[in-house]
């Protein structure tokens, strides 16, 4: 990416750093803002501890991984997306690379999972960064066929999708895989496949996931996890014991919550992986009803701006891009909301800018930037 790249439209015209900013989506970028920043305190609550001196690592690393978050976010945002139709393939091919490394032995196994890299006291997840790859690369091809998506196509996206896919089983990672199942259903959808073909693909996907399911390819707690929601009483000190402790900490907010960093099930760490996997649960635990549906307000809005950008796209690249986006954003709020109240298997989804982690904050910058670019050139 060159610096080129960031002033000049794809006619060779330039466009000027303040043209661009003149036509960002303001609503969208206070809705990251926001949520970021909503992030910083939920994490820093849910990791301080119960007593003085506070530990602040967590916060600190985080409030990093967001910096560093909105710095790509502006680079991506001033950097046209029609560009990115160029090199498309590149993001895609180092992203399969890496999900590669990451079950050899240069991957860290943590937790029966071999989903990281450590390197120092940091750890990267490339099943993250694969989503925004998938999605560039899934648009790209998509918007080359515009719209003629015949069988011989259709096959040789599905294999190439299922390249991503097989590799997060590999490690294993179900939840993160049928994210990127939803994502080419829906990319499929608007990029002009056929209903019948689509409706093919989900029966196809439905089997999958029951054969995943029923047989060795996720260990037995993994596959208790993500079936233990349908029946949360049947080992309440067990595999069931997270979401039990979490729909706890969602009921005990009530209206108004427990208080800012006075959340007992969360200062006293009753609720495992909270700054990851149930950071819902700090938010409504200590802001109650009322926090939770803030939170879920500024989720909406920057759903709307995304679907509002997809639809005033100047291209069907723009519109597809965007849509991945939205999917990104749509299927990991729900899932995650969804296994913090108790009623979506524990998947390990987290919520976007606002869980711990830097490749999640990363991707969804990375992400967020993308659509702002589709919207500040829908003119030109």
């Amino acid at each position: 990416m060159t610096l080129d790249g960031l002033t000049r439209r794809p006619d060779g015209s330039r466009r000027s750093f303040s043209d661009t900013w003149q036509s960002v989506d303001a609503m969208l970028v206070a809705c990251v803002l926001m949520l970021g920043g909503l992030g910083l305190v939920m994490v820093y609550s849910a990791t301080r501890g119960s007593e003085p001196p506070y530990n602040q690592s967590f916060v600190v690393r985080q409030a990093l991984f967001f910096a560093v978050g909105l710095g790509a976010m502006i680079v991506v945002t001033l950097y046209d997306y029609r560009r990115i139709r160029d090199w498309a393939w590149a993001p895609f091919i180092v992203a399969v690379v890496l999900l590669l490394a990451v079950i050899s032995p240069l991957g860290s196994n943590i937790k029966g999972s071999q989903r990281w890299f450590s390197i120092g006291p940091f750890t990267m997840q490339p099943s993250e960064f694969t989503k925004v790859a998938l999605v560039i690369a899934l648009a790209a091809m998509l918007a080359g066929w515009a719209g003629q998506v015949d069988v011989g196509r259709l096959v040789r996206l599905l294999v190439i999708s299922a390249v991503p896919m097989v590799l997060v089983l590999a490690q294993p990672d179900l939840g993160t895989a049928l994210q990127y199942m939803a994502i080419v259903v829906v990319m499929l959808l608007v990029g002009g496949v056929r209903a019948r073909y689509l409706m093919v693909l989900l029966a196809i996907g439905l089997v999958l996931s029951t054969v995943v399911l029923t047989s060795d390819t996720l260990a037995s707690y993994q596959r208790d996890r993500l079936t233990s929601f349908i029946d949360p009483t049947s080992d309440s000190q067990g595999i069931t014991y997270n979401q039990n402790q979490s729909v706890t900490a969602v009921a005990s907010g009530g209206l108004f919550g427990q208080g800012l960093f006075d959340g007992p099930q969360t200062q006293l760490r009753f609720v495992p992986e909270q700054e990851t996997d149930f950071i819902f649960t700090v938010v409504t635990e200590e802001l109650g009803f009322v926090g939770g549906v803030l939170v879920l307000g500024l989720y909406g809005m920057l759903c709307w701006r995304i679907w509002r950008i997809a639809q005033q796209a100047r291209d069907l690249f723009g519109t597809l891009l965007a849509t991945g986006v939205l999917i990104i954003f749509v299927f990991q709020i729900f899932a995650n909301v969804g296994m913090a109240t108790g009623i979506m298997p524990v998947t390990g989804i987290p919520l976007p800018l606002v869980s711990y982690g830097g490749s999640s904050v990363l991707t969804m910058s990375v992400a967020a930037g993308l659509a702002l670019s589709v919207g500040v050139r829908r003119f030109s």
